[in-house]
Parts: structure tokens; C-alpha cells; sequence
């Protein structure tokens, strides 16, 4: 996929992939997240995300959600432990509108008391419909367990006590010590010219030249360990995994071929044929890798009935032995990578997706390896290396074990 890209004068980066299409995605992507915030801002990231949309000092709230639904367009957000989003959908007739507005949102969002105050009670809906969820709390749970009291093992969403404290300084202080240019890019993907997008960026995105001289810390040293926590479901909800690999790590394209291979979104993963097709024991059985800046984790969950828990770790473990110790064959690794790519390909028609990958990528790698690049690099893993990853990241002796019950 062919791509432009343009750095401002104030550091600011622009890409842009032209695709034809009526509809255009644009938006920022920010390297700051909830690994950003100390002791006392916790929450605060994914907070001051949703309250970029309750004023500016030319809007209110109400006008901001209208600028481009009015029109069809669709305005978005969210926030990880490493980058912020903001970003919308719109029809290409109105992209100056759509750039105009996620502009002065996130330059000018004024966060006023009584719109925080209204908003603080959102999120804890969300916090405590989290909470009742298992399924989706064991995984934050276990980010702790595998990187400790680092940033990184921080819930995203904070707790409610110390939302309720958040007053406008808080927020400003916030952007002003981590929201900097030389974080901050502007993607489009759309049937735009790409003058016309360098032209409105350097209309609405020529702000201060300023840098972040706040650092992120690497996560402590990593220990295994086993936790089992009674919270009286109806499931036992288990997830075994280790740290994985960093971004531009040589061997996460590798780990993310073995993972598809074990525990993807097939029916014929290892785990899922052995788990639940074979033995019937789970209905939800899958593995997943997350890479961040400087680190990753390989992870796999399952929900299970209680008395089945034990039976199901066994047989995770036996499929991670297997791909320690017995090499994959030729005919058996060209299969995969067939499948993997095929996935690549079909998961290539959403757009979205793909412009929020690109935006990812160019934060904080500088460039974006788009299908045909990523497809050549799976082509050239060799069994030997599946391997050798293998023996890194399923190495039993480095696994941790967190179990709801």
C-alpha cells in the first residue's frame, strides 16, 4: 500500500494513503496513554479522551456532536495503554469540516467542571460494568501480574475514588506535560489529494513546536507466578501467558504466526481442536500477543466449567510443548501461512481498521508495512525459527497462571 507522509514545522506528522472511496477516515493517533500517567492521574488518560468532546473555547458539547453527524459523518475516540485516538468517518465533501473540528478538539478543549463532574459518573458505568464482565477484567488483571506496579500494569480506566478528585488543572497539566507535537500524527485515508491534506494541516495544525521531556520507565524484571482468585462465577476464567516482544522486535512477526498457529481466530488452532473440539471442555479458547514500545505479552484465555479448569491447562500446556518440540513441517508451515495471510487479506476490506494500523505503525515506528510487505516477511519464517520463538515464550519455567473461580 502506497503512502505520503509530510512532517510539519512543529514536528507534527502527517501520512496519508489515497484510496478511492466517497468515504474518508482522518484523525489524530497520540503516543500517550495510560502508561503516561503517575501515581496521582490514574485514569486520567482515558478521561481526558472523553472529554474532548464536552466543549472547546469556540463549542459546547452539543455542538461538537452535531459538526459532523449533521452531515453523515461519525466522530470516534479511545485510548490504550500507549496511544490516544481521535478520529472520524466522513463523507469527502466534508473533510475540511472533519479536519476543522478534531483540530480545535484536540487543541482547544476547554474541560469544563461541570461537564467533568457529569462525566466522572459515566465512567464508572463503565468501570462497573467491567467489573461484572470476568471475562474482560481477568485480562487487566493479569497486565499487573506480568508487569507489576510499572505504568503498564495500571487498569486503563482508573478506579472510581480518585476520578471523582479530577478537577480542570488536572487535565490541563495533563496535555501540557504529555501531549506534544513531536507525539501527536495526523492520518488520512481517503480519495483526498495529498496537497489538499498537507494545505488544511498547515491551516489547523500549525501549533507550538513543543517536545515532551517525559520519559516512560520499562517494566521490572518479570516473575512467574500462579494466582487464584474465588469471585464466585459461574466459570472458571483462566489466562496462562508470559511477556512477549516489543514492536520492532525481529521476532514478533514470528510469535504472531506461531500464535495464529496455536490459539487464532481459526477453528483449526491448536487450541481450539483440542479444547473444545476434540474434548468439549470450552466453549471461548484463544491466544492472543500485544506489543508495546518497549515489551509485549503472549496470553491465552479460556472460560470453563470448574470442574473441567485443571483438564484444560493441561491440555494448553501439552500444545505449547508440542510447538517447543516438534519442529513444524514444510508442508504443515505453508498451510499456515497460507491461512494467515488469507486472514491478513480479508481483514485488509476494513478500512477503518486499516487506517487506525497505519496511524499506529507511523507513531511509533515511522513507517507502515502494509499486506505485501508483511505477507514476503511471513513467507521467509522458517520452522527453525518458529521454534526458537517458541521456546522463548512458551518456555513452561517463564508461564503465568491467573485463574477467576
Amino acid at each position: 500500500m502506497f503512502y505520503s507522509a509530510y512532517t510539519l514545522p512543529n514536528n507534527i506528522r502527517i501520512i496519508h494513503h489515497y484510496e478511492n472511496s466517497p468515504i474518508v477516515y482522518c484523525g489524530f493517533a497520540v503516543g500517550v496513554g495510560s502508561r503516561n500517567e503517575n501515581e496521582e492521574q490514574h485514569g486520567l488518560a482515558h478521561f481526558t479522551e472523553h472529554m474532548f468532546f464536552k466543549g472547546t473555547k469556540k463549542r459546547k458539547s452539543w455542538h461538537i456532536l452535531n459538526r459532523l453527524e449533521t452531515v453523515g459523518g461519525a466522530l470516534d475516540a479511545y485510548t490504550t495503554k500507549e496511544e490516544t485516538f481521535v478520529y472520524s468517518a466522513i463523507p469527502t465533501t466534508y473533510y475540511e469540516r472533519a479536519v476543522e473540528l478534531l483540530s480545535d478538539i484536540l487543541f482547544n478543549s476547554q474541560f469544563p467542571q461541570h461537564e467533568i463532574d457529569k462525566e466522572v459518573d459515566v465512567i464508572i458505568d463503565e468501570i462497573q460494568s467491567y467489573n461484572d464482565t470476568p471475562s474482560e477484567l481477568i485480562f487487566d488483571n493479569f497486565d499487573t501480574l506480568l508487569f507489576g506496579d510499572s505504568e503498564l500494569g495500571h487498569n486503563i480506566l482508573g478506579n472510581e475514588q480518585q476520578l471523582k478528585t479530577y478537577t480542570n488543572n488536572d487535565f490541563i497539566a495533563f496535555l501540557q506535560q504529555n501531549y506534544s507535537s513531536d507525539k501527536i500524527v495526523f492520518f488520512t485515508s481517503g480519495q483526498i489529494d495529498f496537497n489538499k491534506v498537507i494545505k488544511l494541516a498547515n491551516k489547523f495544525l500549525n501549533k507550538e513546536n513543543r517536545n515532551s521531556l517525559i520519559k516512560r520507565n520499562a517494566p521490572k524484571n518479570y516473575t512467574p507466578q500462579t494466582i487464584k482468585t474465588q469471585r464466585d462465577t459461574y466459570q472458571t476464567h483462566c489466562i496462562i501467558g508470559n511477556r512477549g516482544y516489543e514492536l520492532n522486535n525481529p521476532k514478533r512477526l514470528s510469535l504472531f504466526l506461531l500464535n495464529n498457529i496455536l490459539g487464532g481466530p481459526s477453528m483449526n488452532s491448536m487450541l481450539n481442536l483440542s479444547i473444545r473440539e476434540k474434548n468439549g471442555l470450552a466453549y471461548t479458547i484463544e491466544s492472543e500477543i500485544a506489543s508495546y514500545s518497549d515489551c509485549g505479552s503472549f496470553t491465552i484465555y479460556f472460560g470453563c466449567d470448574h470442574k473441567n479448569s485443571d483438564r484444560c491447562i493441561s491440555l494448553c500446556k501439552k500444545e505449547l510443548k508440542k510447538l517447543c518440540e516438534q519442529p513444524i513441517s514444510e508442508k504443515k508451515l505453508q498451510h499456515y501461512k497460507r491461512q494467515t495471510i488469507g486472514q491478513l487479506m480479508i481483514a485488509s476490506q476494513n478500512r477503518e481498521n486499516v487506517a487506525l494500523s497505519m496511524a499506529r505503525s507511523f507513531l511509533h515506528l515511522n513507517t507502515f508495512y502494509d499486506l505485501n510487505d508483511t505477507s514476503q516477511e511471513i513467507n521467509k519464517i522458517t520452522s527453525s525459527q518458529l521454534q526458537e520463538v517458541a521456546n522463548e515464550i512458551f518456555n513452561e519455567q517463564q508461564l503465568s497462571y491467573l485463574l477467576f473461580y
